[in-house]
């Protein structure tokens, strides 16, 4: 063999032995970073991924988890059945839509909110902690504040329509007419301070050149708002808007604390429908399919924000 075959072969050998060592190399550092992942990861699966699995098996099946897992019994469709035939569920259903009017009243009031602590006020940092404050909150200890302030006879607000003249006031969260409104102004009152800031953010966030130029235009303060604030804050309403309507599906500790889904049924949702039916009575396929139901409602409607966001969402 001449010596430039020689090395030629030798030249590869090199390139060989530099690949297998870097390819074990890899492997060590993947196995490294899958035990590093490995807590994260089977919580999440153990704690999220299999009770999605199993809800979604459930939710055709008839169990009563006291009695153990020998006792589950395929019922097919029955359950969705049983659904749509409880005046309970269907109640639970239209509150939550109606619930849903929360958002763009909680997000309107906000951007009104930072509107003016952006442009009109001094101490914008006391003003940001004050409005956040309730926001970070412990939702019981609101619940509990709230249902003082809403006491039919000895509570502040009524009081105060008392001295106003007005002789039968609404009995608020006792009354099955105004315990769904009661729970609303709550929640707005609470999530308004964190879309405040988010808004707050956008609004510093835009150039002021746009302003200068606007002014240089001759544009007036409505112009700026219509053609210069609302297209540059449109992502940030999109995010508040699909957070905001995900979280009032999820309404459930106001519910427990105040009203337990009475008067009535008139503050029952769909979380709260669901808690009753697993863990007060007991009807595990019952409340899985109401999981499945509700699934699919914050599915169905983020895939229509998701689908008309391009008409209306500027990046």
């Amino acid at each position: 063999m001449s010596v430039e075959a020689k090395s030629i072969v030798e030249n590869v050998e090199f390139v060989k032995r530099k690949k297998r060592k870097k390819s074990v190399i890899e492997k060590k550092e993947n196995w490294v970073g899958f035990l590093f992942v490995s807590p994260m990861f089977i919580g999440v699966s153990v704690l999220t991924l299999l009770p999605i699995i199993a809800t979604f098996f459930l939710a055709f099946a008839d169990w009563n988890f006291i009695m153990g897992i020998q006792s589950v019994k395929w019922v097919g469709l029955d359950n969705f059945k049983a659904l749509f035939a409880n005046e309970v569920f269907i109640k639970s259903v239209l509150n939550n839509l109606l619930f849903l009017l929360t958002v763009p009243i909680c997000m309107a009031i906000s951007l009104l909110i930072s509107i003016v602590i952006d442009k009109h006020v001094y101490m914008k940092s006391y003003f940001k902690v004050a409005f956040f404050m309730p926001y970070i909150s412990s939702i019981v200890a609101i619940a509990v504040v709230w249902q003082v302030l809403f006491n039919p006879t000895e509570g502040p607000i009524n009081q105060f329509l008392f001295s106003l003249g007005i002789e039968n006031p609404p009995k608020w969260i006792a009354d099955p007419n105004f315990a769904l409104i009661s729970l609303m102004v709550i929640q707005i009152w609470a999530s308004t301070g964190f879309n405040m800031l988010i808004y707050l953010a956008g609004l510093q966030s835009i150039p002021k050149e746009l302003y200068e130029a606007a002014d240089m235009d001759g544009a007036t303060r409505w112009d700026k708002f219509k053609h210069i604030m609302l297209p540059a804050l449109s992502p940030t309403t999109f995010f508040l808007l699909i957070t905001g309507i995900i979280s009032t599906f999820k309404v459930f500790d106001l519910i427990a604390v105040l009203t337990k889904g009475g008067p009535i049924n008139s503050t029952t949702m769909l979380v709260w429908h669901l808690y009753d039916s697993a863990f007060v009575n007991l009807k595990i396929g019952y409340a899985s399919a109401i999981a499945v139901v509700l699934f699919f409602f914050v599915l169905f409607i983020t895939l229509v924000q998701w689908s008309l966001q391009k008409k209306w969402v500027n990046y």
